[in-house]
């Protein structure tokens, strides 16, 4: 069976920013990324999904939910690579953003894939002036 995949965006201690990191374990992660800043849940998710023995492909941005320009990057990066064929889901905690929602909805599309959002993240995208 082919490990499953996800991509993952949220803030780091170290790493650049707008690039690709691949883990496979959880030694890779904290390599690659240092530990998460206070109130910050992408590198928890990230973690989450190893002890579920997926693969995650996580992109550092420099403020959850805020920083467009890392998202609108990084996803093209996502949208143009050829490594990872399939995609499990995309998720990126702290999004609320009526754009980033829907550009990522966009990339699920095409990978086939689910976007996994948090209660908040999902009302506030719901209650957005640009959604209603």
């Amino acid at each position: 069976m082919e490990a499953m995949t996800i991509a993952l965006f949220g803030e780091a201690e170290k790493g650049e920013f707008r690039t690709a990191y691949y883990c496979q374990t959880l030694p890779q992660l904290q390599e690659f990324l240092g530990n998460p800043p206070a109130e910050s849940l992408g590198l928890y998710y990230a973690i989450q999904a190893l002890l579920f023995q997926r693969q995650v492909i996580f992109f550092r941005v420099k403020e959850e939910g805020f920083s467009l320009q890392d998202y609108q990057q990084s996803m093209h990066l996502l949208k143009n690579q050829t490594l990872f064929p399939e995609l499990s889901a995309i998720c990126a905690p702290g999004v609320g953003d009526f754009r980033i929602i829907h550009a990522m909805t966009d990339l699920c599309f095409i990978f086939n894939s689910i976007l996994i959002a948090t209660e908040s993240d999902m009302y506030d995208y719901l209650t957005s002036q640009n959604c209603a």
